[in-house]
């Protein structure tokens, strides 16, 4: 079957882009040919600097054939509407219908036949319509062609498209189209300087060897395992260990087409400053790797470039201009650290006075005293010292307004640690600045000293309450205030550090934190506030939880108690609830649960009454209501017992006793029994076992 091959050769497209422009134009080009009925084997696109491709393979080389039929007029129906008939049908008169019996009447059906396209003719009007309308973020007009109504942008300069279409045992024919001035064909060029010439390719597997030897890499993985191979084995060479940087490396692969990796070095002098900021600063400014030694782990004055081109020095000039602009920047580094060195951090925090948090609700300088005020009232749950945690939450967002924070966002936090630990603060005071900001997200750590926990907690606790209050709350895919996040970074710290604090008492806390009514920013609803937060809480739990693979369902029927707002105990209900409803005990109990539910709703409904209340014991009738009415009294005794000492295996244990005397009772006894005391009573008996089990979760709301 015929393969297609696609190439847009363009001006460099920047590396940011690169990856969903190749999606993109797969997904585009794929669509495209299966609802035109040309259903493909497979498809790959690829992206350089200068270019995009795509190979598709396994395509028919005509479209299917399309028969359809049309209904048309009953017979015998006025001239007007037959005539309509065969001029929308094509039909030369009735004979060529049939017709088709129907209760209603006999109607006449034209069998119309629409024979399929050649691929190639259907691809040229696919291809054009895609360029013209593809997703880039950003894309411009250019040169003469720039002043015409409708000219193409494109992201940077097109120059030349290749497509060809055929199949392996032929020579491809070129897939013909013209697109503001630009035909198809089949040329393309290799590396801008060391192989410029113009290329002929015929289909993908020349078309990639041909680039190959013309100094393109085209595949961008291919890229990404050179240079990081290369690089790891030049830094082994020189006694060195690449850092490696996932995000780097795939910029980096964008940036080139032919790999050459090289290694510079700058003034030893330059290692005063904290490595993170070195790092920054050769990463941002030159998208280059740094190294380490191995021994210490420590940065060395080391760094690793990667080249577009093979040098005839051997890469000395390209790297003696990367060692002049490194140098230079991490002149203005070290100028930055101690420039901040010079100034204690707690006398910048007169400045955020006059920086606004958000409008509705304050400053900075008035967070900083809010979360200052709750960290210390966390500080006691956690086990952390009430004072130093008061110190760490006054500093820890002091470093915002540094000069190397101010050059590198990224370093937040950890460039407060550096400057509180310089300044002589405690070495946990000193962690907290970096640490509060943690957990980011799934994959950050926690963090465990206490006095980083505390702040952590407050700091989270402040923003969702804050823009709680001001009705800011996450809608569908929206959230620009990262509360999800802040959500489960506040469960990932109580869960994982085993912390018990009651989220509501921490939510009316930090409630009181904020601006009054009637002042300049509107203050919360203090009695909603908490109770919706708390939702939110559980539907992040839920999330959580699910990842690692608990059931969602669990975790309602522990919130539907109501109260739930120690997360720690709430999560230990979860995974005892789970265990105990994977044995066959937990099954059955569940099964025979949701039957006397299930009864109860029913007559509930009919009788337009509850059936609350203790059972009349002088009505029992057979030994097993007798039964059942024991084991729940002995089951809501063990299992509260356990549930107050926060045994929740034991309480599931103890749920367990249930389960023979609820089988016995569905098994001989009639729930609505002719006697309607008897019926009354024994309906009682059933909320009996619906109130039994409430004692850890509900029931009702377990799926299965």
């Amino acid at each position: 079957m015929p393969d297609l091959l696609l190439e847009l050769f363009s001006e460099e497209i920047p590396a940011r882009m690169q990856a969903k422009a190749a999606d993109d134009l797969r997904r585009m080009v794929t669509d495209k040919l299966v609802a035109e009925g040309l259903v493909y084997e497979g498809a790959k696109a690829f992206v350089t600097p200068r270019r995009l491709a795509l190979t598709v393979h396994g395509i028919p080389a005509r479209q299917p054939d399309l028969k359809t039929e049309r209904k048309g007029p009953k017979i015998g129906a006025p001239d007007a509407a037959v005539q309509g008939f065969l001029k929308a049908t094509g039909l030369n008169s009735l004979d060529e219908a049939k017709i088709q019996r129907d209760p209603k009447g006999d109607f006449y059906i034209a069998l119309l036949e629409k024979p399929g396209r050649a691929a190639i003719d259907v691809i040229a009007e696919i291809l054009p319509v895609i360029v013209r309308t593809f997703p880039w973020p950003k894309s411009m007009r250019w040169g003469e062609r720039s002043a015409k109504s409708g000219a193409l942008t494109w992201v940077r300069p097109l120059h030349s498209i290749i497509a060809t279409f055929g199949p392996e045992t032929e020579d491809p024919e070129v897939v013909k189209f013209s697109i503001d001035g630009i035909d198809a064909g089949q040329t393309t060029f290799g590396h801008r300087f060391l192989a410029p010439a113009a290329i002929s390719v015929r289909r993908f597997e020349d078309y990639e060897a041909k680039l190959k030897a013309a100094k393109v890499v085209l595949d961008p993985q291919a890229r990404k395992d050179i240079i990081l191979a290369d690089a790891k084995q030049l830094a082994f060479a020189q006694g060195y260990e690449l850092l490696e940087d996932q995000v780097l490396l795939d910029e980096v692969s964008g940036l080139v087409e032919w790999p050459v990796v090289l290694m510079g070095s700058f003034d030893q002098e330059f290692l005063s400053i904290p490595g993170e900021v070195i790092r920054a600063t050769i990463r941002n400014n030159q998208k280059c790797f740094v190294v380490s030694a191995p021994k210490t782990g420590k940065l060395t004055n080391k760094f690793i470039l990667t080249a577009n081109i093979e040098a005839t020095d051997g890469g000395k000039a390209i790297i003696a201009g990367n060692e002049r602009v490194i140098r230079a920047r991490l002149s203005d580094a070290k100028f930055f650290y101690e420039s901040d060195l010079k100034t204690k951090l707690e006398e910048r925090l007169p400045k955020f006075e006059n920086i606004v948090f958000h409008e509705k609700l304050g400053t900075q300088g008035e967070r900083i005293k809010r979360i200052e005020r709750l960290a210390a009232e966390i500080a006691p749950l956690v086990g952390a010292d009430v004072e130093k945690t008061k110190r760490a939450a006054h500093l820890a967002k002091a470093d915002l307004l540094t000069e190397v924070v101010g050059e590198f966002p990224e370093l937040q936090g950890l460039m407060g640690k550096y400057y509180a630990l310089a300044q002589g603060e405690d070495a946990s005071v000193a962690a907290a600045s970096e640490e509060h900001y943690k957990p980011q997200g799934p994959a950050d750590r926690v963090p465990t000293d206490r006095l980083s926990v505390a702040v952590a907690l407050a700091d989270k606790l402040d923003t969702l309450v804050g823009f709680w209050a001001i009705d800011e709350k996450p809608t569908g895919s929206k959230d620009p205030y990262a509360l999800r996040r802040a959500a489960l970074g506040v469960i990932r710290l109580i869960v994982e550090n085993t912390i018990r604090l009651p989220i509501l008492k921490a939510a009316k806390s930090a409630i009181l934190g904020l601006p009054e009514k009637g002042a300049k920013y509107p203050a919360a609803d203090a009695q909603k506030l908490p109770g919706d937060l708390l939702s939110f809480f559980a539907d992040r739990l839920k999330v959580q939880l699910r990842d690692q693979g608990a059931r969602h369902d669990l975790v309602d029927a522990v919130f539907a108690l109501g109260g739930q707002d120690d997360l720690l105990m709430v999560v230990r209900r979860v995974e005892a609830l789970g265990k105990f409803l994977d044995t066959d005990d937990g099954k059955n109990l569940l099964a025979g649960t949701k039957r006397a539910s299930n009864i109860l709703s029913i007559e509930e409904k009919k009788d337009k009454r509850s059936f609350d209340g203790a059972p009349d014991v002088s009505l029992y009738k057979l030994d097993e209501e007798k039964a059942l009415a024991k084991a729940i009294d002995q089951v809501k005794s063990e299992a509260g017992a356990a549930v107050a000492k926060e045994d929740f295996a034991a309480a599931m244990s103890a749920m367990a006793k249930l389960r023979p005397a609820v089988d016995a009772f569905f098994d001989k006894v009639k729930v609505n029994d002719d006697e309607p005391n008897v019926r009354e009573n024994r309906l009682k008996l059933l909320n009996e076992i619906r109130a039994a089990t409430r004692a850890v979760a509900d029931f009702s709301k377990i799926e299965g």
